[in-house]
């Protein structure tokens, strides 16, 4: 790199966050609400619906599947928008530990464990949360995400 040029910088994370929310259409249809409290730290937070149920009452496991990947991910995630990188998710497991109910609110809260040269490890805890009462962990679970530069995809022209 010559003395003129100057690499390109990163944006703000909140920045890329934002946009990231935006066109995350997953979540938005699921109710869910992202929050990053710094790069590899995750926060999603959703309501379970009548559409979430499998039974009568009762959450359908792969709504809790789903809001794991994307706290795992999105934990991942926040901490590759800073090298100007994006995760896409190579594997993940959980373990399941209490039943969900309509209208419970669930918090995940996803952080990274290890981010190597290509792949990222992420954990995370799904809570029930209700006010007044201690947190229940209803899911646990770990994941595995591939890193990659930002310029493969067409979420980055909305950030340079």
């Amino acid at each position: 790199m010559s003395e003129t040029t100057s690499p390109r910088p990163v944006p703000e994370l909140a920045a890329m966050v934002a946009a990231y929310d935006q066109m995350n259409h997953y979540g938005r249809t699921n109710g869910m609400t992202l929050t990053v409290p710094e790069p590899g730290h995750a926060e999603y937070r959703m309501t379970v619906r009548e559409e979430h149920l499998s039974s009568p009452g009762t959450c359908h496991g792969g709504v809790l599947a789903g809001l794991m990947d994307a706290a795992l991910g999105a934990a991942a995630l926040t901490l590759a928008f800073t090298k100007l990188e994006f995760v896409s998710t190579v594997e993940f497991k959980m373990n399941y530990l209490h039943a969900v109910h309509l209208h419970d609110t669930l918090v995940a809260r996803g952080d990274v464990d290890h981010a190597g040269n290509s792949l990222v490890v992420s954990s995370c805890v799904i809570y029930r949360v209700q006010e007044g009462q201690e947190n229940v962990a209803v899911a646990r679970g770990m994941g595995t995400f591939n890193r990659y530069p930002a310029n493969k995809r067409e979420f980055a022209k909305l950030l340079m």
